[in-house]
């Protein structure tokens, strides 16, 4: 970078290119300030986003939750049902399988 008064007569920063250069820098700053303001703004919004997942996160823990209780609830009867006499257990699989076939007997009987 050129010093004032370098090229020319003491003091003359026009002719030593002075003023070119802090024209320059001004410009150079005020693209670095946008850019800065840009930056803020993004990671503004990255903190509001994560914020936002964090909470939902947190729902979907709940959720969760309250499902392994249900399918804890689920398994306790299954083991209730599956200590009883397996002669049941076969009937009504039995049951559930030809009203399945059934069903789609019908439902093909109708296309």
């Amino acid at each position: 970078m050129r010093r004032a008064g370098e090229g020319g007569p003491p003091g003359n920063y026009v002719a030593s290119g002075y003023s070119v250069y802090e024209e320059e820098n001004e410009h150079l700053q005020e693209g670095l300030k946008a850019k800065v303001h840009a930056l803020k703004h993004l990671s503004i919004d990255i903190g509001n986003e994560v914020k936002y997942q964090n909470k939902m996160l947190g729902e979907m823990d709940s959720d969760f939750d309250s499902t392994g209780g249900l399918l804890g609830a689920t398994i306790g009867r299954l083991k209730l049902i599956s200590r009883g006499s397996q002669t049941k257990v076969y009937c009504y699989m039995l049951l559930f399988a030809l009203f399945v076939f059934i069903v789609l007997y019908w439902v093909i009987k109708l296309r």
